[in-house]
């Protein structure tokens, strides 16, 4: 099938009354973007902030009369013409296998890879993470799981015991598997990183050794090594729970953490864990420190 997409400059008009519109004409979908240069990395909870230039797109199926679509909104909205505005068409594609043209196997430290179906990576001793981009997020590309990765690559993870806090698409825990980890616990509240954990714990053969869980109440014991590569924010929220499930002396490795945010992440954990060493990438840092 075939679908053709309306995009439009937001102005002044309200973004949730211009989706209704959008949605009225049988929009498959809607997207809010950036149409200038103004990240909003970490919105504080409760709000949904905007751009100052924000850009709105539908897609529509190939037959929609988009003519009908911009007649609505000058109506809806008492415009005389509308903001900047163009309609694309938009031939079917396999939105996945297009993402995955640029994605190519990368190595993170000595050993460790991510490797996408059709490579290979030919190091004799390489560590090869098997993952393609599916349900969740965590695919090596994003700084934040780059350090991670990294940091796993150069740690001795024989017999330990992991807990990959907010897993995505279980990337860190099958790869703290794939480098000796003993066993590892995914726990994620979105049940589609659940789902895409456990799909790549079995291509990777370690879905025998891993847990996957929605509910933090069901974890058990404590941990050697837990991994959070969320935000700032439940970080901070969930120190002294993220605390208490590390064993005294575990290593506790933070990610998700912009620069101007360190003081305030490394302040809640203070008297239970003791940060040795920190790692940047781009504007992001990774926190790594023991449970005292």
């Amino acid at each position: 099938m075939n679908w053709q997409q309306f995009t439009m400059q937001l102005g002044a008009l309200p973004p949730e009354l211009v989706e209704a519109v959008f949605e009225r004409h049988g929009a498959c979908s809607v997207t809010l973007s950036d149409a200038g240069d103004d990240p909003v990395l970490e919105p504080a909870p409760g709000e949904t902030p905007l751009w100052a230039d924000t850009r709105i797109t539908g897609l529509f199926e190939a037959d929609t009369d988009l003519r009908r679509l911009h007649d609505d909104l000058l109506r809806s909205f008492m415009l005389q013409e509308l903001p900047g505005y163009r309609v694309e068409p938009l031939p079917e594609r396999d939105w996945q296998r297009e993402w995955l043209k640029d994605f190519r196997p990368m190595p993170f430290g000595r050993r460790l890879w991510v490797c996408p179906s059709g490579f290979e990576v030919d190091a004799v001793d390489a560590v090869v993470v098997r993952l393609d981009p599916g349900l969740a997020f965590g695919t090596g590309t994003h700084p934040t799981t780059a350090l991670c990765l990294e940091w796993l690559d150069s740690t001795d993870l024989k017999g330990c015991r992991v807990l990959d806090y907010g897993c995505g698409s279980g990337i860190l825990a099958i790869a703290a598997l794939l480098l000796g980890a003993e066993s590892a616990i995914g726990l994620d509240i979105d049940p589609q990183a659940i789902t895409a954990s456990r799909q790549n714990a079995a291509r990777n053969g370690v879905a025998e050794r891993l847990t996957t869980t929605t509910q933090s109440a069901e974890l058990t014991g404590q941990f050697d090594v837990l991994l959070a590569n969320i935000l700032a924010s439940p970080l901070i929220d969930n120190a002294a729970s993220i605390s208490a499930l590390l064993k005294p002396g575990g290593l506790l490795v933070l990610s998700g953490i912009l620069g101007n945010q360190v003081d305030s992440v490394s302040g809640a954990y203070r008297g239970c864990v003791q940060f040795a060493a920190s790692r940047t990438r781009d504007e992001w840092v990774l926190l790594t420190g023991q449970r005292s």
